[in-house]
């Protein structure tokens, strides 16, 4: 046996912990139960072994691995049967059960894992509830999915992350509304996560193909701004809809980093300085707090992929608001930086009206009713003028730059040759994925109806790029 050998053996046993369950002295309960060579690798530290045992891949590898657009990644998840039934029962209670992960040959354990989602990941997948408070039992074999790598320790990363996501794209039959529209974005300088496509086998079933994002979160803004510190705050908007400043609260409630410090002079200063101006003064205000270019580029491929339900869309139920955003803002400056979330929806309504939620009534800039809600879509559901919101009002007041900005985005990533190549790209690297899942699930994707919103995809892009700007 090798010294090597000798050694890992030796912690072994030392990590063994007596016959009572209790971790051995030095070592803590967290170091014991993790399985990894991290743990093992410091107790031979401890004992001054002359040895150094290689990190695993998942330990120090970089996170463009997983998000790699050249391949096709399969993943593999743990979940004990008591465990798999506790979450199945209710997926809208969004607990996490214990699991491990496995990915190219090495296991990870333990991880958090549980289902994710909103109104309308959920819909026709629950036993009960009504289709705006879903409840109860499973019943597709695909839900949207998360995977909490820190579950247990803060610190621990994989392939230099913190969470995975798998959206299950059951309202989506093209599979490309995330990954394409997220690439757009990406594509004219907007912040905006990674997306790919992914397999995901759950007790060593396949369970279907997903739509592999990533999750919006410090390790984001780390590598996506020069200065990642920075606060990054969850659907939070800088004004109620009746024009007035957010209270403080309310911002620190929408954090999603920096939580301890809990400082939001900035975003406070801002939503203070929209609400009193005069309306004149709203775009020098907005010019000072935010990159106009970066925001109209945003504005042009939010509205040319209609993204219907996303900031821009105020649903009007007891109140208006609006979702499916983050906000980043610089430390040192407090300039903010709007970031998309939650595309599957988007490029559905390009030809008409075809969801019968989400679609926005008006265009870039127009306003209906006077600013009151009013009903719009198949099902009458209110909604707002999002131009109404002072915020968005002075963003469209940047009229030269929308146009010059929609010529670019026609001309670049927009072009029929840019969205055909990509599209052809992933389409032959999802298909076998794709007609493995139809084989293997009653209620699956079909090759044919996916085939079929492919082509309703190109279309709709064709109709989108005949038509002039404001979309």
């Amino acid at each position: 046996m090798t010294v090597r050998w000798v050694f890992v053996l030796l912690a072994g046993l030392v990590l063994g912990c007596s016959a009572s369950g209790s971790p051995s002295p030095g070592v803590s309960d967290g170091a014991a139960r993790r399985t990894g060579v991290e743990s093992v690798e410091s107790v031979v530290t401890t004992l001054g072994a002359p040895v150094e045992i290689p990190l695993m891949k998942w330990q120090n590898g970089s996170s463009d691995y997983l998000y790699d657009q050249e391949s096709l990644h399969t993943f593999e998840l743990t979940i004990s049967d008591e465990a798999l039934a506790e979450i199945d029962k209710d997926p809208s209670e969004e607990k996490y059960v214990e699991g491990s992960l496995t990915f190219e040959g090495e296991t990870i354990s333990p991880v958090g894992i549980r289902y994710k989602g909103s109104v309308g990941a959920w819909v026709g997948c629950l036993a009960g509830g009504s289709l705006f408070e879903p409840d109860g039992e499973k019943t597709c074999t695909k839900l949207s999915m998360k995977v909490k790598i820190n579950w247990q320790d803060s610190a621990q990363t994989f392939w230099g992350v913190k969470k995975l996501q798998f959206h299950s794209m059951n309202l989506d039959p093209s599979q490309m509304h995330d990954r394409l529209g997220y690439w757009l974005f990406r594509k004219m300088g907007v912040p905006a996560p990674r997306a790919s496509h992914a397999r995901l086998l759950i007790n060593g079933n396949y369970s279907g193909l997903y739509s592999f994002v990533e999750q919006i979160d410090g390790r984001f803004a780390d590598r996506q701004f020069d200065d990642g510190d920075g606060n990054l705050y969850k659907e939070v908007w800088p004004l109620t809809p009746k024009g007035f400043a957010r209270e403080e609260f309310e911002f620190i409630e929408a954090l999603k980093t920096n939580e301890e410090e809990a400082r939001v002079s900035h975003i406070l200063k801002f939503s203070n300085e929209l609400a009193v101006a005069e309306k004149n003064e709203l775009p020098q205000i907005v010019s000072r707090w935010m990159d106009i270019d970066e925001i109209i580029r945003w504005a042009v491929v939010d509205r040319v992929i209609r993204n219907d339900d996303g900031p821009l869309h105020w649903y009007c139920f007891e109140s208006c608001t609006n979702h499916n955003f983050y906000w980043y803002e610089e430390p040192a400056t407090g300039r903010l930086r709007i970031i998309p979330w939650d595309l599957d929806s988007a490029f559905a309504n390009i030809m008409s009206d075809s969801n019968p939620v989400t679609p926005v009534a008006d265009s870039w800039g127009q306003i209906t009713n006077d600013c009151s809600p009013f009903p719009h879509g198949e099902w009458r559901l209110y909604q707002w003028s999002a131009t109404c919101d002072r915020l968005i009002g002075a963003w469209t007041a940047f009229e030269d730059k929308s146009e010059a900005t929609w010529v670019t985005f026609l001309a670049g990533p927009f072009s029929q040759e840019s969205t055909d190549a990509v599209l052809t790209q992933w389409e032959e690297q999802i298909h076998e994925a794709t007609l493995d899942a139809a084989n293997k699930h009653r209620d699956a994707l079909s090759v044919e109806n996916w085939k079929a919103a492919l082509s309703e995809l190109s279309s709709s892009l064709d109709f989108a790029r005949s038509n002039s700007w404001p979309s």
